[in-house]
């Protein structure tokens, strides 16, 4: 259960790296100062360096077999899925129209739906099985 936990956090971390990048290319940083609802730098750069740091603690742990840095990892993850959640409402905001004119610049708008799609499933499986292995499901 851990290795598939790892191995769907690093395809996570794939897409999330690539909306990252898309985010940065689009000036999401040269925009942050501008109104409306916008993901904001702190939001972004925070839940990527909570899930980085969570990654990293959890294979130390496959490594490992430390109960303590998968509860770690897990905590962290939780964590970076209700700033996931923060994110992917600022992007269904933007998205609904609600607040077009104030934010058709923001770098977020230019993320494709199927890879925003894809990450947060991936991310969901992944927060599962990290919880599951966590508990000892599948030792």
């Amino acid at each position: 259960m851990a290795w598939a936990a790892l191995i769907l956090w690093l395809l996570t971390a794939l897409g999330g790296l690539y909306l990252l990048t898309t985010w940065l290319r689009n000036g999401g940083m040269q925009h942050a100062d501008r109104p409306g609802r916008r993901i904001r730098p702190p939001l972004i750069l925070g839940h990527f360096a909570l899930a980085a740091t969570g990654l990293v603690l959890w294979i130390v742990y496959v490594a490992s077999d430390s109960d303590a840095l998968a509860w770690i990892a897990f905590a962290l993850l939780l964590v970076v899925a209700l700033l996931g959640f923060t994110m992917l409402a600022a992007w269904l905001a933007q998205r609904g129209g609600a607040t077009a004119a104030e934010t058709a610049d923001a770098a977020e708008r230019r993320f494709p739906p199927a890879v925003v799609g894809l990450h947060g499933v991936l991310a969901a499986t992944t927060l599962v099985l990290v919880f599951l292995a966590t508990i000892g499901v599948g030792d």
